[in-house]
């Protein structure tokens, strides 16, 4: 793969001068692109040989320092101004650390309801240890936590309700039934900011990765950050602490970006994945730290019969800058819930270190769906065990109505750039037989540190590769590819 062509799918690159009937095409095309798909999960149709990804949108014209930059999918500035600001404290809210603020919080954002169509709020939090339960945001909002700042997560599991599982999971993803809401939660929102001057979300989660492990849960753990069926949100700037599950989860969801976020968790700590875009289309991530016990960055859309069922894919979700270690597993991952469809997805200008693998495709036998055109460039590794991995047979479904037949479909995935130092293992690549995993494109990909008679593992796969080292296997040398790949 040409690392210098543009970024997100593109079909007018190859047109000089494009005629009436291209433009209408290329309108087409993106129409389709932005919506939810509510068929049956297949590779759509527009997803076409040789695709490349087109120009970052946003950036310079929104005064960017860096003309890449994704984060033009929010539409309005992070300093548009709320016609009314208020703080906590003007609704009696108690920053001791030990004070219950849980209905501090609901009151107040239900105070703030009302100016949503009137100019919009925002909701300050001053200096000092928050305690609360869970609470819900509202639209034309924002939650600003300044300096010193700390919202703490309560330790009674009551002021985490239980809500529904999401219809693409059919149940809890750990437990049958539903699940605790998350801390902060927004469903069905529009032009969201949930920003400040580094301030601190902390979950407090060890009470809840100690139920994990003393398989006492009786529901699956909420998340720090759970945006869903949303619009226009902007999260930004913070530092999200121990949360009780996947940090930051946008489902269902359009136009998020996720900028300047620090996100840290015991290294040790179950499933506590940084950031995990669902469903969801139009997501940007960029300028982030993360520290954590599982995914730094995880792409999903759903989980098997009920993914299919869904069919909402997630799409056109730009991964740049980010930058971090987990030990057990991968700096970005594909999946493994991935049953509503996987496309358009471009990770760039990424360090991860001391990590068991640096870019992981995760599927099974159940999940269906597809996962292609995904662009992954200018990666750099260090003392990450398995740099590249493609990984099955986890044998991991919500129950028994699960579709053995239902194999995935993966096609155009484009890896380049990529430096590996001191890793212990070559690139591994299972798919899985009866699927379709073609057109996988490596170029420039250096492997150093490994054992000289140590090669890459591929099964069930196909495609090319230039400049790779050391050499791959024999599946990827395949000439038929040569032209799409190149």
């Amino acid at each position: 793969m040409d690392s210098e062509k543009p970024i997100f799918g593109t079909i007018g690159a190859n047109f000089i001068r494009p005629s009436w009937a291209v433009m209408l095409l290329f309108l087409t095309l993106m129409a389709v692109v932005s919506i939810q798909f509510t068929t049956k999960a297949v590779i759509p149709r527009w997803v076409v040989s040789g695709w490349r990804p087109p120009p970052h949108p946003g950036g310079s014209e929104r005064g960017s320092e860096d003309p890449r930059s994704c984060s033009g999918f929010f539409s309005d500035g992070p300093g548009q101004k709320r016609r009314v600001v208020m703080s906590i404290t003007d609704f009696g809210g108690v920053g001791d650390g030990k004070t219950s603020n849980t209905e501090t919080f609901r009151k107040a954002i239900r105070y703030m309801q009302r100016f949503g169509q009137l100019g919009g709020s925002q909701l300050n939090v001053p200096r000092g240890r928050w305690l609360t339960g869970s609470f819900n945001l509202t639209s034309n909002f924002t939650l600003y936590l300044e300096h010193g700042a700390v919202i703490l997560g309560s330790q009674d599991p009551k002021e985490w309700p239980i809500i529904e599982p999401l219809p693409s999971y059919g149940r809890g993803r750990e437990r049958l039934g539903g699940r605790h809401i998350s801390l902060i939660h927004g469903d069905g929102l529009v032009n969201v900011v949930i920003t400040g001057k580094n301030g601190t979300v902390d979950g407090q989660g060890k009470m809840w990765w100690e139920l994990w492990w003393n398989r006492t849960l009786e529901y699956t753990r909420g998340h720090l950050l759970e945006i869903m069926n949303s619009k226009n949100i902007l999260i930004s700037n913070l530092t999200f602490l121990n949360s009780p599950f996947w940090t930051i989860h946008p489902v269902y969801s359009s136009n998020v970006v996720i900028k300047d976020m620090t996100i840290l968790a015991p290294l040790k700590a179950p499933n506590t994945d940084g950031i995990d875009p669902d469903s969801s289309i139009n997501v940007c991530i960029e300028d982030c730290y993360i520290e954590s016990g599982d995914d730094l960055v995880a792409v999903k859309s759903g989980w098997d019969q009920y993914g299919i069922s869904i069919a909402r894919p997630s799409s056109n979700i730009i991964v740049r800058k980010v930058s971090g270690t987990t030990p057990t597993c991968s700096g970005v991952g594909i999946g493994s819930e991935m049953s509503g469809g996987i496309s358009n997805i471009t990770i760039e200008d990424m360090h991860v270190w001391d990590s068991a693998a640096g870019i992981r495709i995760k599927s099974d036998k159940g999940r269906g769906g597809y996962i292609a055109n995904i662009s992954i460039s200018n990666i750099k590794m260090e003392r990450v065990k398995i740099p590249i991995k493609f990984s099955r047979g986890s044998n991991d479904h919500p129950d028994e109505g699960w579709d053995a037949k239902a194999v995935p479909r993966v096609k155009g995935i484009f890896i380049s750039n990529v430096l590996s130092l001191n890793s212990t293992r070559a690139p591994v690549l299972q798919g899985i037989e009866g699927a379709s995993f073609e057109e996988i494109c490596f170029k420039n990909v250096t492997v150093l540190g490994l054992a000289p008679s140590t090669a890459w593992h591929c099964e069930f796969v196909s495609g090319f590769t230039s400049e790779v080292f050391p050499a791959p296997c024999p599946q990827l040398q395949n000439d038929d590819f040569l032209s799409r790949c190149s």
